[in-house]
């Protein structure tokens, strides 16, 4: 294929479209592979309703996996976990930390994290997870 019989094809495919369109705009239907009669057909409109209920379906598939699967515990290599948390101000935070056998008790600010204390014994076990709160409150002493 010669240059100009490369370029006579190119402007062919570029204008074929155009054609399409100019004709339909006239009324005439221009009807060839690939070229639909009407943009606004129905079998235009069918795909991409059924294309926005495929999206709409996985999206909504997705959420309820992860919903379902997604909240595994938060551990860490080497055997450290997070065993739970508590708010102590709008930036602030206590988290108990398992590490081994260990159970740390943990300051968490924005820039900064520091040990508070190493738990003697454990606070919370290993197969439970509620009422955190409490159970510090009750290792410190504190009872409200």
């Amino acid at each position: 294929m010669t240059p100009r019989q490369a370029i006579k094809r190119c402007a062919w495919s570029i204008s074929l479209p155009s054609v399409a369109v100019g004709a339909a705009v006239e009324g005439t239907a221009v009807q060839g592979p690939g070229l639909p009669v009407s943009p606004l057909g129905a079998t235009v409109f069918m795909e991409t309703a059924g294309g926005l209920l495929l999206i709409i379906g996985l999206i909504i598939g997705l959420s309820w996996l992860f919903k379902r699967f997604g909240k595994r515990p938060l551990t860490g290599k080497g055997g450290m976990s997070v065993l739970g948390g508590v708010s102590l101000g709008p930036r602030e935070r206590a988290v108990l930390l398992q590490v081994g056998e260990t159970q740390l008790l943990v300051g968490v600010a924005p820039g900064r994290v520091q040990t508070l204390c190493v738990l003697d014994r454990p606070l919370v076990p290993a197969d439970t997870r509620d009422g955190f709160a409490e159970q510090l409150k009750a290792q410190r002493g504190e009872d409200k």
